[in-house]
């Protein structure tokens, strides 16, 4: 299943285009193995007599002339808290402009971030944000308001900016969210799981944290496929700089490929096997494709709530 293709432009409204990606998704659902998925979203609840008239629907009350009430953030089935990395790593490929077909990890993570609030906001589920880098950058408690949700849009737009050189401690910051997250939720963090000193122990350590008060966690390994995974590199000498360090080494691509290969490989496995052990949905994002994978587990794991 694959979401149609937006067209090709600079990012201006992130509103818009995360309704554009929701919308291919739906449609490709149809035409899935998926079908069987919900996609009609529970907005209204029938009006009791002594209610607020406020938030009643006449257009809907035109249709059926039954009185219906729009259903808002109190009564919202899910709380739902989105975590972003906005380390200098999660900004490779270095560009000069972003658009649809040409985006670095964090740009990725920005869409996909903003198509989730979409699909939670038809849900009436209640969103937070958390945005990290050398400190924790941005705070937002779940809310199902559409002011709210407007403002996390306006939040997720100000990283498409560079952040500099930036490097990040994530089991540092991911332990400070979760102090802050009380009732049971479902977190989505995006992350290239880059850390310069770093060891998985506490990385992992840092997750099972998020796990505490029955969170369902979900990671969104984001990498770059074609030059962090395959080392797509043409075959002339390259001088390779680390984004956060600034550290430097000169290979021929082509000479290395084969044992960086195998071994971005076994991280991954590795990674894969540690969120198997606590009990993580671990979801390698690719962002040379789609968001299928990034809405296909926000509706796999909402079954469970």
């Amino acid at each position: 299943m694959k979401i149609s293709q937006v067209k090709s432009s600079e990012i201006k409204n992130l509103d818009v285009l995360a309704k554009q990606v929701v919308e291919g998704f739906i449609t490709g659902l149809h035409k899935s193995p998926f079908h069987g998925f919900s996609v009609e979203f529970s907005e209204h609840k029938l009006y009791n007599k002594g209610e607020s008239t406020r938030h009643i629907d006449w257009k809907l009350f035109a249709k059926t002339e039954k009185l219906y009430t729009k259903k808002y953030e109190e009564e919202t089935n899910l709380r739902c808290h989105i975590i972003i990395d906005n380390s200098a790593s999660m900004h490779y490929p270095i560009l000069q402009k972003q658009t649809l077909n040409n985006l670095n990890k964090v740009g990725f993570s920005v869409i996909a971030a903003a198509s989730l609030m979409e699909i939670l906001k038809r849900q009436r589920d209640a969103v937070g944000l958390s945005i990290y880098s050398d400190n924790y950058e941005y705070y937002a408690p779940e809310k199902g308001s559409e002011r709210h949700r407007n403002m996390l849009l306006h939040q997720l737009e100000q990283l498409f900016k560079s952040p500099g050189n930036k490097t990040t401690e994530t089991y540092q910051f991911l332990h400070e969210i979760a102090e802050k997250i009380h009732r049971r939720s479902l977190i989505f963090l995006f992350t290239d799981m880059f850390q310069t000193n770093t060891s998985n122990k506490e990385l992992f350590e840092a997750l099972r944290h998020l796990k505490y008060n029955k969170h369902e966690v979900v990671l969104f390994h984001t990498y770059d496929s074609k030059t962090e995974f395959k080392l797509a590199f043409s075959s002339t000498p390259k001088k390779f700089v680390d984004v956060e360090t600034k550290q430097e080494i000169n290979v021929f691509s082509e000479n290395s490929k084969e044992a960086y290969v195998l071994q971005v490989q076994d991280y991954f496995n590795k990674l894969k096997n540690n969120c198997l052990q606590y009990k993580i949905d671990y979801v390698p994002l690719d962002i040379t494709k789609g968001y299928t994978d990034v809405l296909l587990a926000y509706l796999l794991q909402r079954k469970k709530f």
